[in-house]
């Protein structure tokens, strides 16, 4: 069996992946100024104890981030936000559709 895909699937997977890849360089920066910030205290008690990976905070369900982050992450997402991959796609798409108007 040959599994044939459309131009524009293959377009569409292409930009999604490039856009991940994007998400993931500002997701990166972010635990870096973060941890920068806080000096490494990402973690509180109960995430250390269950060996959380602290660059795991900066994605997923919030409960988790409440969960597991230290004070001084949640005081650090609180002045600079938390963006998720959705949010991250959306600002892209706005971005593209204002661009587009724009001429």
């Amino acid at each position: 069996m040959v599994l044939v895909v459309s131009a524009l699937f293959a377009d569409a997977a292409r930009n999604w992946r490039k856009l991940r890849s994007e998400f993931e360089d500002y997701r990166e920066q972010a635990y870096e100024r973060a941890a920068e910030a806080c000096r490494d205290h990402l973690l509180n008690r109960r995430g250390r104890a269950a060996h959380v990976d602290p660059y795991s905070l900066f994605m997923g369900p919030w409960a988790r981030v409440q969960a597991y982050a230290s004070e001084e992450l949640l005081e650090w997402f609180a002045e600079h936000g938390r963006m998720t991959f959705e949010e991250f796609e959306r600002q892209r798409i706005d971005a593209l559709h204002y661009e587009e108007m724009a001429g």
